[in-house]
């Protein structure tokens, strides 16, 4: 009797486990991964390689990720002074062409390409642009004539092994913007993305080379430590304000290192012992630009095992959770550390899902961003297989804003739609701009509340268009539909629910 009571008690704890594992996948979260393109971490695989095959290894990049049911990617277009898109602030980058400043061998526009199939797989496109870093190296034989490293060496100082764009020259301030303004004016990308390189991370026994420009601009009484961050601060209010500017659908989001303080250094820090700090050390203040809404989102990069002693996920981004002021928050993962780290919990194929649904049950926690691309691409397949099943088995939609202008409830009407050999084909009048066309399988009594995902049969990208196709294979002999059309901000209309046995034309091909 007291072996079946034992075997009746572990059951019930393994059945409560199982229920708390299978949380349900929410509608909204964001599901993002860095492409790295420096020194060709992530893609391109070599700049020398053809644009074809290029463009060969930048799809199965999305298709894996689509398979995965991410919604996101952050493609890094600025890796160091250079561009991966025709500029006119900056030489073409090696990372891309093979060589500096030269054209990659192509009439289409890279950059231009890269939104258009991310769009087309339902992604957002997230610019990632590092401003500071001028050099990954001190081979500046290599930079183009048309680097700023050539044009305005009174801009750089040399740190470590790298030159840097100094943060506190005005000009350099003016340089930069104009720079992020360029991508969001010839370019349809959902977000402009900076990482977490400031001012460079300390090295010791070297001090950074900016004394000349901080006696010149400092404002009387200022330290140097608040100095460098008022220049940080300087660039991404204005980077912010000229978005909103051009186009205030564009999202401003940063990644700054995992750990504000410390809490041994300041009461508010989190309960870590980092060797530096994103705010005493790097000199960026993300608290500040969530107060002030200079960003639509942070992205902080977690990248610590659940219990890591000296500075776990667990305590980080609880700290996250409960310091966030407005914006929204995604926690940046490790992926890159997957059985490949001295910390052997990341052994354990189980240790970045469980991060996934830790950060998932905070409610201030909107997502995940995973670092890097070819981190899972090719390997762990048994970690991409359990997280598919547990967490990302159903597709997501990326958060609202949080600081939305809004669009018109349903400001869309469907005017006709008609079958043809393959497909149908919608026709749609609107009053506002919407990015993408969702189909769901539905009843005739489906409202807001009943549309999920998991009911998703397409997401379609509308490229300006007022009309979709919807593939007649995806139905399954499914006739009842709710059509939701999704803006620039976020936000989805109400549903149209449609039956298509209503079909008001036919092909006289069929």
């Amino acid at each position: 009797m007291i072996k079946k009571i034992a075997f009746l008690f572990v059951l019930l704890l393994s059945s409560c486990s199982l229920f708390k594992s299978n949380i349900p996948q929410p509608k909204r979260e964001f599901r993002g991964v860095w492409i790295a393109t420096v020194v060709n971490i992530d893609w391109p695989k070599n700049g020398a390689d053809p644009w074809e095959k290029q463009k060969t290894d930048y799809l199965n990049i999305l298709n894996f990720y689509q398979d995965l049911n991410f919604n996101a990617v952050v493609v890094q277009i600025r890796a160091a002074g250079d561009a991966f898109y025709p500029s006119q602030f900056a030489p073409w980058s090696r990372y891309l062409t093979g060589k500096e400043g030269v054209a990659p061998k192509t009439e289409q526009d890279p950059l231009k390409w890269m939104i258009r199939e991310a769009h087309s797989r339902g992604f957002e496109f997230h610019a990632w642009l590092n401003p500071y870093r001028a050099t990954f190296d001190l081979k500046t034989e290599r930079l183009a004539e048309s680097h700023d490293y050539n044009q305005h060496p009174e801009w750089m100082f040399k740190y470590g092994k790298k030159y840097y764009y100094d943060p506190g020259i005005p000009e350099v301030q003016e340089h930069l913007v104009k720079i992020m303004n360029e991508v969001v004016t010839n370019y349809d990308v959902d977000a402009l993305h900076f990482d977490d390189y400031f001012y460079p991370y300390k090295i010791s026994n070297e001090v950074i080379p900016d004394s000349q420009t901080f006696a010149a601009n400092a404002h009387s009484g200022q330290s140097l430590a608040d100095w460098r961050r008022s220049n940080i601060d300087s660039l991404v209010s204005k980077v912010q304000r000229e978005i909103k500017l051009t186009k205030p659908w564009v999202q401003f989001g940063i990644s700054p290192f995992g750990v504000w303080k410390n809490k041994a250094t300041d009461p508010m820090g989190s309960d870590t012992r980092a060797g530096q700090t994103t705010y005493e050390d790097l000199y960026a203040d993300p608290l500040l630009w969530m107060k002030e809404e200079w960003i639509d989102y942070l992205a902080p990069q977690v990248y610590w095992s659940m219990d890591l002693e000296v500075a776990s996920y667990k305590k980080i981004v609880d700290w996250w959770a409960n310091d966030s002021i407005r914006s929204n928050i995604y926690i940046g993962n490790a992926a890159y550390k997957i059985r490949n780290n001295a910390d052997e919990a990341w052994n354990d194929k189980k240790e970045l899902p469980n991060q996934l649904l830790f950060a998932r049950n905070k409610e201030r926690i909107q997502g995940n961003v995973f670092f890097s691309a070819k981190s899972i691409l090719n390997d762990h397949q048994d970690v991409v297989k359990y997280i598919k099943k547990k967490y990302y088995k159903f597709p997501a939609l990326p958060p609202e804003f949080p600081y939305k202008l809004g669009a018109a409830k349903n400001a869309v009407h469907i005017t006709n739609f008609t079958r043809e050999k393959n497909f149908y084909r919608f026709n749609f009048t609107s009053t506002g701009t919407y990015q993408y066309a969702l189909v769901y399988k539905a009843k005739k009594t489906s409202d807001q509340n009943s549309i999920h995902p998991r009911k998703l049969i397409d997401k379609i990208y509308l490229d300006s268009r007022n009309s979709f196709t919807l593939g007649r294979w995806l139905l399954h002999k499914k006739k009842d539909l709710a059509i939701t059309f999704l803006d620039h901000y976020g936000i989805e209309t109400d549903p149209i629910v449609l039956n298509l046995n209503e079909i008001n034309q036919y092909d006289t091909k069929e």
